[in-house]
């Protein structure tokens, strides 16, 4: 398993700088943009697709293939994915989340209650852009699987949106952390671990 997260960090370094550099200077647009949460949510979204485009790698080099004849079980491959994912979403939530917090600072606007909604609201974009989008991957491969990337793009528009509105001053008043975002963010890390699971079942049983 260690190998298997090596061997991904490694191609992360190599292959996706780029996403690195671009959720920077989304973080730093974000300062200057503050109403269009979609400069906020957008690197949570890019590097939830990082596992994606590992995957895509290996499969464009026949890696996929040659790992079946290493001593790694499928489940372990697919965790694979799924830690590097998480590993990395944990990583930028960290930053935009400081960000944020001295954004909010310097601006005079920092509000506890309205800092946590906004961390809760990133989590769960977070979580949804690998838990809806590896299953049809290890399901079907990178390639036919690609529609939900799209899809996925689609949610967080819609999402920063609906954010948007809910961050109007006329929410403001009734946004509050103890209310329904922490339930969301529970099932949001349920559907995390459910995504695991079916990716894990629909990979087992694909013919490689």
């Amino acid at each position: 398993m260690k190998g298997l997260l090596l061997k991904d960090l490694y191609m992360m370094k190599k292959y996706c700088r780029a996403y690195l550099i671009i959720a920077v200077v989304f973080i730093a647009v974000s300062f200057a943009s503050s109403e269009n949460l979609f400069f906020i949510f957008y690197p949570c979204l890019l590097c939830g697709m990082i596992p994606v485009n590992l995957l895509g790698y290996d499969e464009r080099s026949k890696w996929v293939q040659y790992s079946q004849t290493m001593p790694y079980t499928k489940a372990q491959i697919v965790s694979g994915k799924y830690l590097i994912g998480l590993g990395t979403q944990i990583v930028v939530l960290l930053f935009t989340g400081i960000s944020q917090a001295i954004r909010m600072s310097v601006n005079g606007t920092f509000v506890l209650s309205e800092y946590l909604v906004l961390l809760m609201l990133l989590l769960i974009m977070a979580l949804l852009a690998s838990s809806i989008t590896l299953p049809f991957m290890f399901k079907l491969g990178v390639e036919k699987g690609r529609m939900a990337y799209y899809i996925m793009i689609g949610i967080v528009c819609a999402g920063s949106i609906i954010a948007s509105n809910l961050f109007s001053e006329s929410f403001r008043t009734e946004i509050s952390p103890n209310g329904i975002l922490p339930v969301i963010c529970i099932m949001g890390i349920g559907l995390y671990a459910l995504s695991w699971y079916l990716s894990i079942v629909f990979y087992k049983k694909r013919e490689l």
